[in-house]
């Protein structure tokens, strides 16, 4: 069990430091002066910030690890789960199809879970943490207090008694996960401009709506589209005119 355990934890950390890692050297290092224009907030966060945000990100990593060794490793609670080995079980066609209706259901978990952890009952105890950081980096990706952590990896449980779920699925699905929540919190628009307007950028969540949510604390809580966003009310009325205005800077 502390094996698997171990391999979770190692598999987890690595992309987190190697994406987030990459992330921060590109743009807060080598090319901190080029493209300081793209910036979504001018102040780069102090030294103290990153270390909070790696500090919470280790603690946060050891959680999510735990979760597939208690799910697929313990076989009580395994032979309960929707996870297959062989793709041949449900088709290939399935399996891409997976991959769309799987970033849906967690876009929905993730909007309304953020939301909850925003009630005034709940936002110190589980949220807080991760709005500390009001001008984020990359590090803070996974910059969660433990409460809102296991409740981030509630996801995991979702997939496995919800929807039939491959090694793959779940591989490439976290892997992408983790791609582009540093995006959001990267702290520089990468979309071109008008994205934001065309029939389906205007869907898709960008780093400056979440650096939005960072800095505001109120609006923009989606994670990778603006659908409940938009259908609920909830996405900042100047976002457009932020987006607009970061995107076209010369």
């Amino acid at each position: 069990m502390l094996h698997e355990y171990l391999k979770y934890l190692n598999t987890i950390g690595s992309r987190y430091f190697i994406i987030a890692g990459l992330a921060f050297l590109l743009f807060y290092v080598l090319l901190k002066n080029i493209g300081r224009f793209k910036k979504l907030q001018p102040k780069a966060p102090k030294l103290d910030d990153y270390a909070r945000e790696m500090g919470y990100s280790v603690m946060t990593i050891c959680i999510f690890a735990a979760a597939p060794v208690v799910l697929l490793n313990i076989p009580s609670i395994a032979r309960h789960t929707t996870f297959y080995r062989n793709i041949s079980t449900h088709g290939w066609l399935y399996f891409f199809l997976a991959f769309p209706l799987m970033f849906l259901i967690h876009d929905t978990y993730f909007y309304w879970t953020h939301r909850l952890m925003h009630h005034k009952k709940l936002f110190k105890a589980f949220h807080l943490v991760h709005h500390k950081s009001t001008n984020p980096s990359p590090w803070a990706a996974y910059s969660f207090h433990p409460l809102e952590a296991f409740v981030e990896v509630g996801i995991f449980p979702v997939f496995l008694f919800t929807i039939p779920v491959h090694f793959w699925h779940l591989f490439i699905f976290f892997f992408f996960m983790i791609v582009y929540n540093v995006y959001g919190h990267l702290g520089y628009e990468l979309y071109p401009a008008g994205f934001n307007k065309n029939r389906i950028g205007k869907w898709i969540n960008t780093s400056t709506s979440h650096n939005q949510h960072h800095q505001f604390f109120k609006g923009n809580y989606g994670l990778y589209f603006t659908f409940w966003d938009r259908v609920m009310g909830t996405l900042r009325s100047d976002y457009d005119r932020r987006f607009d205005e970061i995107t076209k800077r010369r």
